[in-house]
């Protein structure tokens, strides 16, 4: 036998889910991307202050926060809204 509370409460969920943006969406799985991203090029800017390798550190880690940046904005324009 359904219990009327837990029908509810689906339907509820549903309901809300379903009435999220896909702009929405989308930020929510793109934000963490772009964090990552800043967060891998302050580490190369730090790195960067050390003599010889600190630049190729840097200049890889910038190509790393580029191509995470690519990713967020290919997603961010693949999802319909």
């Amino acid at each position: 036998m359904l219990n009327f509370n837990n029908v509810a409460k689906v339907a509820i969920a549903l309901a809300m889910t379903m009435s999220l943006s896909g702009c929405f969406l989308t930020k929510v799985v793109t934000m963490p991307m772009r964090v990552v991203g800043a967060t891998v090029s302050v580490v190369g800017a730090v790195v960067s202050v050390v003599p010889v390798v600190g630049n190729k550190a840097d200049a890889a880690l910038e190509k790393v926060d580029g191509t995470i940046d690519t990713a967020a904005d290919t997603v961010d324009t693949a999802v319909p809204l």
